[in-house]
């Protein structure tokens, strides 16, 4: 390999490639026209002297090469970030940005950290990306944020998660069905005799239903998907039918819905901070875990705190700054 021949501006390239999963959205997002950006794989490749992406089936996937030189490039990057927050930070003050990936749930209780830490260091940018399971897992996969969150981790090489809040997921029904007029503690099988609403396949609230169901030897009968936790608590209402959800996305007055005391429930979960253990996070990211750290339970209802959040600080190759 000719480390000679390698550029800021040909990683800052490859970089952009493989986030975006092909050539021509990273020429459109660089400014670059699609022969020049393929010239730079081509200049890149040569330079380290062998194949970097494949085509598999219409997909751009990276050779073991590739992904060597992937993790190298944002590596190399990264640092050069950080060294630019450190310089902004001695010059005017504290500063700098980072990225926040969440599934879709999380937005209901992100915003109850961002918010302090926002307000106390103003200069910092966060960047929010907010999506599904499996759109989060492929951001993790392509390391396009420094922190992710999830209620359900992934079960991934460079993952190192941590708990900071509980995320209890509640049967619910509207104040008009029958079962929130039943007395007593209600059955599953009770619940499961109704017409149960759902997110998609794969999201995390449907994946720990289904896992606790099958646990208990339980099944779902009639049920409809719908595509978001709002569609799903509007419907209830509407009485279409009940569902499972986390206590969390019911805002604090919800007179037209009742939380229903099922056997078994509320199911268990947590809300966690996830970062990679293979890189080294921007000191702004770094100081929103600290911040968080040291003052969640300001922040948050004391019946939903659990600040794990300084197994971050122990579990990695390198330490995050304790200051």
């Amino acid at each position: 390999m000719n480390v000679r021949h390698l550029t800021f501006r040909l990683l800052q390239v490859y970089v952009s490639v493989v986030r975006c999963g092909s050539i021509s959205e990273a020429a459109r997002q660089l400014h670059l026209t699609q022969p020049t950006v393929s010239q730079q794989l081509k200049r890149l490749s040569e330079a380290v002297g062998g194949p970097l992406l494949e085509h598999h089936a219409q997909e751009l996937r990276m050779t073991d090469t590739g992904q060597a030189l992937y993790q190298a490039s944002r590596d190399v990057l990264g640092r050069f970030e950080d060294f630019a927050d450190q310089l902004g930070a001695l010059q005017q003050g504290s500063k700098g940005r980072f990225s926040i990936a969440l599934v879709n749930t999380a937005q209901y209780v992100l915003p109850r950290l961002l918010g302090p830490f926002s307000r106390a260091f103003p200069d910092v940018d966060v960047t929010v990306h907010i999506g599904n399971r499996r759109q989060m897992l492929t951001r993790f996969e392509r390391q396009e944020d420094d922190i992710y969150v999830f209620s359900h981790p992934p079960s991934l090489d460079h993952a190192v998660a941590a708990r900071f809040m509980r995320n209890p997921l509640v049967a619910i029904a509207s104040t008009a069905h029958p079962l929130a007029q039943a007395p007593g503690v209600l059955s599953m099988e009770q619940l499961l005799n109704e017409r149960l609403l759902l997110r998609e396949p794969g999201s995390a609230t449907r994946m720990l239903l289904e896992s606790w169901l099958q646990e208990h030897g339980l099944a779902m009968r009639s049920t409809l998907q719908m595509a978001s936790n709002e569609a799903i608590r509007v419907s209830v209402g509407a009485q279409m039918g009940v569902a499972v959800l986390s206590e969390h996305v019911l805002p604090k007055e919800h007179p037209e819905l009742v939380v229903l005391p099922v056997q078994g429930l509320p199911i268990e979960s947590h809300w966690q901070l996830i970062i990679r253990n293979d890189r080294r996070l921007p000191q702004p990211a770094q100081r929103f875990l600290q911040y968080t750290r040291d003052h969640l339970e300001e922040w948050i209802e004391p019946r939903f705190v659990c600040n794990e959040l300084a197994a971050l600080f122990e579990a990695l190759p390198f330490k995050l700054e304790k200051g």
